[in-house]
C-alpha cells in the first residue's frame, strides 16, 4: 500500500515538473518569435533608406558573401534587387546582414576595388 502511495506521488511531482517545462518552451519560443519579427521590422524599415540606390546587400547565403545591385522595392519578407546585367534578383530580409551604399570616389564615379 505504502508502494503505491509513494509512486503516486512521485509520479504527480514528475508531471507538474514536466507541465512547467513545457510553459516556460512555449513562453520562450513566443518570446523568440516577437523578437524575431521585431528585428524583421527594423531591418526592413532601415532597407527602405535603400531604394533605388546601388548598394552591396551582405548576406549569410550567397556563395561570395555579398550581392551588388539596386534596390526597387522592399515587402515584408524580402527586396527585389535589380543587378547591373538587368537580372532581378529576390533576397530574404532574415538572411540580410549588411547593407551598403556602393562607395564612390570624389568625382561621383565607382571605385573599382571595395575592400571589406
Amino acid at each position: 500500500m505504502e508502494y503505491y502511495l509513494c509512486i503516486a506521488i512521485f509520479l504527480i511531482i514528475f508531471f507538474c515538473i514536466r507541465r512547467k517545462r513545457q510553459t516556460a518552451v512555449a513562453v520562450w519560443q513566443i518570446q523568440t518569435r516577437r523578437k524575431q519579427n521585431k528585428e524583421n521590422i527594423v531591418m526592413k524599415e532601415l532597407a527602405k533608406q535603400f531604394i533605388g540606390k546601388e548598394c552591396i546587400i551582405y548576406t549569410i547565403t550567397s556563395n561570395d558573401g555579398s550581392l551588388q545591385g539596386v534596390i526597387k522595392e522592399i515587402d515584408d519578407g524580402g527586396m527585389i534587387i535589380e543587378r547591373n546585367s538587368g537580372e532581378r534578383e529576390i533576397v530574404n530580409l532574415d538572411f540580410v546582414t549588411r547593407i551598403r551604399e556602393y562607395p564612390r570616389k570624389k568625382n561621383g564615379k565607382k571605385k573599382e576595388l571595395v575592400l571589406d
